[in-house]
């Protein structure tokens, strides 16, 4: 059975540091691009950051210059780095990846994966 499990949330200040780190386990043949988004109670779940098997990145325009999304293939992790952080990245943070795995029959099959999600709390 293929998981992911998020590390990392909690409360910090305006303008400090967390670091949030996303592990797949199970039986994984391989794991194409991982992505962090972010939900607010009543809002729909944002990409934050996303980042290919490859490593070539993408961000929202707000976590841009702030936020750092990494990937380490041979332990199956994600992480993203955020700094400068702001009230408004008050949410609750979700991994997602694209996993390949196999069934009980040995046949591989790709399917979307999301963590079940960690807290962060921006505030004074």
């Amino acid at each position: 059975q293929v998981q992911l499990v998020e590390s990392g949330g909690g409360l910090v200040q305006p303008g400090g540091s967390l670091r949030l780190s996303c592990v797949a386990s199970g039986n994984i043949r391989n794991i194409e691009a991982m992505a962090w988004y972010r939900q607010t109670p009543g809002e729909q779940r944002d990409l934050v950051a996303r980042i290919t098997r490859d490593g070539v990145t993408e961000y929202r325009d707000s976590a841009k210059g702030r936020f750092t999304i990494s990937r380490d293939n041979a332990n199956n992790t994600v992480y993203l780095q955020m700094g400068g952080l702001r009230p408004e990245d008050t949410a609750k943070y979700y991994c997602y990846a694209d996993i390949s795995f196999f069934l009980w029959n040995w046949r591989p099959v790709t399917n979307p994966f999301w963590g079940q999600g960690t807290q962060v709390t921006v505030a004074a």
